[in-house]
């Protein structure tokens, strides 16, 4: 995307600890853009669990004619099971934004930080640094298939995993092109040994792409094999792409091995950009600590860093507000303060007043 004078960006807090790190992303996000002369309009919208009471769903039936016309959504979590099933109001929010938006790139560093430690044994900051290019639309989340015979003995469910050529394809191209722009060493996670339809199409998609990226190094593992390693020797690992179950248990592991999935970003994409992506911290909605004022706002902050970033799709002064964000988190977690999830007593808002003083205070 071009520079232009403005962005429009679409705030949804939604549930949980996202009511309580948001203000805290969209705070950094606006005092860093503003420091190198970017034009960010922010919209809020009160979406969440509790539109059910109300409305009977996680968002209006509208939804998608409202947020067309956004560059990116900044997203808080989804979830508050006392109220709603957790499987219900994600795929009446995160799953409809992905598919419809075609943001088929979930994209999620996994970097161990200054002042955070491993809980794998002498690591330390800048050992473990990669990535996890997940696909996001297909895959063993679909949405094919059902059950039958409910409450007899002949009750049975099933979910039909779907491959696409194109869904494959334009993954594993996002991948090699990441991988390019890093270290050159690409892994793919398959368990073609044992599925044994889907995922040797994934492996044959894999060589096939790569044949066109010469440059790249490329391995492949079974997921199984592939968890030991990510938690053995995680330094060996630069980008790894996979499916959509396989990536969305490697980009919650790697993230632990870096001492807390509290801090970690992710992003959404349709790189494309004919549609709106989306931005949002790993963490979740965390029911069990909303209100106490502990969340650890770094995973949102971080996430907005990486939405400057894909706004300003390559563009100088983009890059260097994403760079101050990053490196305003890293100071803080070098000197504090910290939340509990980090060891420390601080609050949601002493951290996020923290970083963003680093931002305001820059040169």
């Amino acid at each position: 995307m071009l520079e232009k004078s403005t962005h429009k960006i679409a705030v949804i807090a939604g549930d949980g600890i996202g009511k309580e790190v948001m203000p805290h992303g969209v705070r950094a996000v606006s005092a860093a853009a503003k420091k190198f002369g970017i034009e960010i309009e922010f919209t809020e919208y009160n979406w969440s669990c509790d539109q059910y009471d109300q409305i009977g769903s996680w968002m209006p039936s509208d939804w998608k004619q409202q947020l067309t016309q956004y560059d990116c959504i900044f997203f808080g979590a989804v979830g508050w099971p006392e109220r709603v099933l957790d499987h219900i109001s994600l795929w009446d929010s995160l799953i409809k934004f992905r598919r419809e938006f075609d943001q088929y790139v979930n994209l999620r560093p996994v970097r161990l930080m200054p002042g955070v430690k491993s809980p794998l044994a002498n690591q330390k900051p800048g050992d473990i640094d990669y990535y996890v290019v997940r696909e996001n639309t297909e895959g063993e989340y679909s949405s094919l298939g059902g059950r039958l015979f409910e409450g007899t003995d002949r009750e049975m469910a099933q979910q039909i995993s779907t491959f696409t050529r194109k869904g494959v394809d334009r993954i594993m191209n996002f991948a090699f092109e990441l991988a390019m722009a890093r270290k050159k060493n690409l892994v793919s996670a398959t368990k073609s040994n044992g599925i044994s339809i889907t995922m040797p199409y994934w492996d044959e998609r894999f060589a096939a792409v790569g044949a066109r990226f010469p440059e790249v190094s490329r391995s492949q593992y079974h997921i199984d094999g592939l968890t030991i390693q990510v938690v053995l020797d995680p330094g060996r690992f630069d980008v790894i792409v996979a499916s959509n179950l396989f990536g969305d248990i490697l980009s919650d592991l790697g993230p632990a091995t870096t001492g807390t999935i509290g801090i970690a970003p992710s992003a959404n994409l349709n790189p494309e950009r004919a549609f709106p992506s989306l931005f949002e911290p790993v963490h979740g909605s965390a029911p069990d600590i909303y209100g106490k004022g502990i969340a650890n706002p770094i995973g949102q902050i971080w996430s907005g860093a990486m939405m400057l970033e894909f706004l300003g799709d390559g563009a100088p002064s983009y890059h260097a507000a994403h760079d101050l964000i990053f490196t305003s988190i890293e100071e803080t977690l070098k000197t504090g303060p910290h939340t509990p999830d980090l060891g420390g007593q601080a609050s949601t808002d002493d951290v996020g007043e923290a970083i963003c003083q680093r931002i305001l205070d820059s040169g």
